[in-house]
């Protein structure tokens, strides 16, 4: 069984979503992104990273370092579940090939419809059909209190 294949099955059942994982070449260095409803606390984390550990050296993956962490202010997207997801908030996706002269669409999510993405954009509602979307990313939305 192969590591994307493991992680798969193993952190549904704990309550966790994958939300992405690399390794460095040679697999030293194996890094997972896991979220669940609520978000990811540094428990989360610790508890992954420990269950993780041990699966590991059952199933003899071999690295030499595990990190686990939150996907981020900036998560990327991917499934069309994740578009659907966080419908109603901005996300910049990046293009194979340019549409109207453009690679780079930036918008709010309006959800995902027979393997389409849907994006509100200042020129209007556009749909990018996922197998065109190279990447896509949500943009952080940092509010600032003013001290008073």
């Amino acid at each position: 069984m192969g590591l994307a294949e493991l992680l798969d099955k193993t952190l549904p059942s704990m309550g966790y979503e994958l939300v992405d994982w690399e390794s460095s070449p040679k697999g030293r260095l194996v890094r997972v992104f896991i979220d669940k409803e609520g978000g990811v606390d540094v428990e989360d984390c610790a508890r992954v990273s420990h269950h993780l550990t041990r699966l590991f050296a059952v199933e003899n993956i071999d690295y030499d370092r595990l990190e686990v962490s939150s996907p981020g202010l900036d998560r990327r997207l991917s499934r069309a579940e994740d578009f659907s997801r966080f419908a109603g908030e901005e996300a910049e996706l990046r293009l194979h090939n340019p549409v109207d002269n453009a690679r780079r669409i930036k918008g709010v999510l309006r959800g995902c419809e027979e393997g389409a993405v849907l994006l509100e954009t200042p020129q209007g509602l556009r749909t990018v059909p996922m197998d065109e979307i190279d990447r896509a990313r949500l943009v952080p939305r940092i509010e600032w209190r003013k001290s008073t």
